[in-house]
């Protein structure tokens, strides 16, 4: 009998995994600098794999998370702050911001940071920006209180905020990275569905699907 359940296990995650493939958004980091809280680093992995992203990079300097990407997805602290999400997400590490910032643009990635208005900088709000320009696409989130480098926003094409429309001014890390990744992601996935991203860029004949199906098949 549990020979059987564990077949049938491997096969509904693969049913899974081959239905969620069109949907993922291909070239899209979420990038946590320097976070304070181990738990708030599970959330935001945890919304990334929901939403679609591609990979988590964690600046890391106190090296709170294991180098091996591997231990990291059997680590119970962040399998379990993520509801296991860092099974099923790569998340890689760096020791330092400028070794983030090196390997993102040594892979052609151009990076956006969340942000309030810096002057200097091109400064969007949330809804009014276009996510869907650039090929690959590092979103990057600052640490709790301090919020974004500098270092990372003078390397950045543009900052972007959340409107804030209450006495308090501020979110959680979890709760920003879930508003921004929802709509950078959305975009994307409706660019995607629509256009290919390769040599012979162009309109895809046949849009792919921007909704996942319902269990019972409709819409």
């Amino acid at each position: 009998m549990d020979n059987v359940e564990h077949k049938k296990s491997k096969s509904s995650v693969r049913e899974r995994a081959d239905a969620i493939k069109p949907f993922r958004c291909k070239n899209l980091i979420a990038v946590i600098e320097d976070p304070s809280d181990i738990k708030n680093i599970g959330t935001v992995v945890r919304n990334a794999n929901a939403l679609g992203v591609e990979r988590v990079y964690v600046v890391d300097p106190r090296q709170s998370l294991p180098e091996d990407w591997q231990e990291m997805r059997e680590w119970k602290s962040l399998s379990r702050t993520s509801v296991s999400a860092s099974k099923w997400t790569f998340v890689k590490r760096f020791d330092s911001t400028e070794a983030c910032i090196a390997h993102l643009e040594n892979l052609g990635f151009v990076s956006i940071v969340t942000s309030p208005h810096v002057k200097g900088k091109t400064n969007v709000l949330l809804s009014e920006g276009d996510y869907t320009q650039h090929t690959k696409l590092a979103v990057w989130f600052g640490n709790e209180r301090r919020g974004i480098s500098e270092i990372a926003v003078d390397h950045s094409d543009m900052c972007v905020s959340i409107p804030m429309f209450g006495m308090i001014e501020s979110l959680n890390l979890g709760t920003s990275s879930g508003i921004v990744l929802y709509e950078v992601a959305k975009q994307r996935r409706e660019y995607q569905s629509q256009y290919r991203r390769t040599q012979r860029r162009g309109k895809r004949a046949k849009p792919l699907p921007t909704v996942m199906p319902r269990e019972d098949g409709s819409p």
